[in-house]
């Protein structure tokens, strides 16, 4: 079992945290993990890109060739269609709906929505509105990492598990929150595909 994974947003959008967190569950579930560096952080609003692997051997390299990638994870969804050629046929896009728009020439939310809809294997989630429903808007993250849980082969209680550890240090409170957001946005996804 070896699962590819793309992160991408932009810069303060928790990319990190996402990482954190697989990276935390993949290690309780005693799995093979290489991540390339996180790039792009050096502004806020800047592109950010990461790339994960998870296996249950050895992983050689933390980059994923173009065209390899199983999974592209994006909490913004113009970002999501930069790593298209990483995404192998069979591959799932995971994205939020809402755009940070930080350039004048930002283009038509719509015309983004409907090239992800052009993937076979897509997920699309207001993440940001199931943040806020939660309490706490700087939470979209793990909405999304909630909406693609289901595709990683790592349980759902080791993602709890990876939660609870990156979050236990600000407080139980914070930890509970983010935990109903992670399960409140894998239910999104699941009421997405059943639709």
């Amino acid at each position: 079992m070896k699962t590819d994974i793309i992160l991408s947003g932009v810069g303060g959008q928790g990319i990190l945290s996402i990482a954190a967190a697989i990276g935390m569950a993949a290690l309780e579930d005693n799995l093979f993990l290489k991540q390339a560096e996180v790039h792009g952080m050096s502004q806020r609003g800047g592109a950010v890109q990461s790339h994960l692997r998870i296996s249950d051997t050895e992983v050689a390299s933390d980059l994923i060739p173009k065209g390899k990638a199983d999974l592209i994870l994006s909490v913004e969804p113009m970002e999501s269609l930069r790593y298209l050629p990483w995404l192998n046929p069979s591959g799932w896009l995971v994205s939020n709906t809402e755009a940070f728009i930080n350039i004048d020439n930002y283009p038509d939310k719509e015309e983004i929505y409907s090239e992800i809809r052009k993937i076979k294997n897509h997920i699309l989630i207001d993440a940001d509105r199931i943040a806020v429903e939660a309490g706490s808007a700087r939470s979209s993250n793990m909405a999304i990492l909630g909406a693609a849980s289901s595709l990683i082969p790592i349980s759902h209680e080791k993602f709890h598990s990876g939660i609870r550890k990156i979050f236990e240090r600000k407080g139980e409170d914070m930890v509970k929150l983010n935990l109903m957001v992670f399960d409140a946005g894998r239910k999104a996804a699941s009421d997405y595909l059943s639709r």
